[in-house]
């Protein structure tokens, strides 16, 4: 299973020559996981208030295949490769036009939302995460 988010490409997305830039890509990721956590009913706001943790990003690793353009409609693709004790890598896969432009692993530790020390995934997520595998 996968979950999908459409991104739009705005003015303020790109550089001087019209095209993304790069550093963008990590901030659209955020904002997929931001969806995905709201879709499997969790917000990024309330996660510290519910559930005691939040995630951290230990690892990014990007490969830009294409480019994408002011105006262009992406589409990012969701996967959990794996999951530990503590953390999770997700895969976001970002599509135009049904072509991959760019590729995103990005590793999570789930943290203490006080201490901020690794602590295991809680069960209500972990199980959410799983279908995603």
């Amino acid at each position: 299973m996968e979950h999908t988010t459409d991104i739009r490409i705005y003015y303020e997305d790109t550089d001087a020559g019209g095209v993304v830039y790069h550093a963008n890509y990590i901030a659209y990721g955020e904002r997929v996981r931001a969806e995905f956590l709201r879709h499997i009913g969790h917000q990024s706001s309330t996660l510290a208030k519910d559930c005691g943790v939040t995630f951290v990003v230990k690892h990014i690793d990007i490969e830009y295949h294409k480019p994408a353009f002011l105006d262009d409609l992406l589409t990012v693709h969701t996967t959990i490769t794996s999951m530990k004790n503590s953390s999770f890598t997700m895969h976001h896969q970002i599509k135009k036009n049904g072509e991959i432009i760019t590729d995103l692993h990005v590793v999570l530790v789930c943290v203490d939302a006080n201490k901020l020390k690794p602590v295991r995934i809680p069960e209500i997520l972990r199980a959410e995460f799983e279908k995603l595998i």
